[in-house]
């Protein structure tokens, strides 16, 4: 109750110093979507955790928008997306091109092909930083989303390809379209190692970044925080859930602390 109750008063305007999207009608097709039986039970029930409502309600989200999600990962929120964008708007999803040798790309496939009913009319794109960014025409995407990415591709190609994926996500997008970014948050009084090994990467650094790319900084959001989080783990953010990296090693103490402290924030084109 407590988390509703901060989301809430969040998206109501408890922005710090900026001004973020008006709380709006409750949406309707976006719980349906986010209680929908397709989604993977596991996924499911990580929603206390990663918000997806509150999150999504804060980019700006609407059912007739084009939305981008770069690297979708195994499809945690492809899995909302997909059927709340399928009748009247569109889901790309950006990510690296089908390989049969490439696990990744096979299980996400996969995915989609088991239900077409939820995800048949999703457009994937290509997505392999830095050299291929094929996912949508210039002008033409409302939203690019990203969750839990920065950290890889600064650690495969440091300021340079974070910069090239910030480029990218701006030159798809149409005037006034969002860029919304969650990422593990690291304390800005711990020092950021060049290759982000620990999963972790300082607000201040990605805000400069994207600003650099052309964004401007609408609004930020602690829909995501945790303040148990500490982010000072023996094998990085991947030693809390749900990966439980070290295993049986203070695997109650991860457990109390719950998934990572992450900073939400919502970037606009000019």
């Amino acid at each position: 109750m407590k988390r509703c109750i901060l989301a809430a008063a969040v998206l109501a305007g408890g922005l710090t110093g900026l001004t973020g999207p008006v709380q709006a009608a409750d949406d309707a097709q976006l719980r349906a979507a986010i209680a929908g039986s397709h989604r993977s039970a596991a996924n499911a029930a990580r929603d206390n955790w990663r918000h997806p409502y509150e999150t999504l309600t804060f980019f700006g989200i609407k059912p007739d928008m084009t939305v981008v999600e770069l690297s979708p990962g195994g499809g945690w929120y492809t899995e909302i997306l997909a059927p709340y964008l399928r009748d009247n708007g569109k889901l790309i999803a950006a990510g690296a091109a089908f390989n049969p040798a490439k696990r990744s790309t096979v299980a996400f496939k996969q995915k989609l092909d088991a239900n077409p009913a939820a995800f048949g009319k999703v457009v994937q794109g290509v997505f392999e930083p830095p050299s291929t960014y094929n996912f949508a025409a210039p002008g033409s995407a409302d939203m690019v989303l990203t969750f839990r990415n920065l950290h890889n591709w600064i650690d495969a190609g440091g300021d340079e390809e974070l910069k090239g994926v910030f480029k990218a996500a701006y030159t798809s997008l149409k005037r006034g379209g969002v860029l919304g970014i969650e990422e593990h948050r690291l304390p800005e009084a711990m020092p950021q190692d060049a290759k982000t090994s620990s999963g972790y990467v300082h607000e201040s650094y990605v805000i400069k970044l994207a600003e650099s790319a052309g964004f401007k900084l609408a609004a930020k959001s602690d829909i995501n925080a945790n303040p148990k989080d500490k982010a000072d783990h023996k094998g990085g953010v991947w030693a809390l859930p749900p990966t439980l990296a070290n295993r049986d090693q203070d695997r109650e103490k991860y457990q109390a602390i719950g998934e990572s402290d992450r900073m939400t924030l919502r970037f606009v084109k000019p």
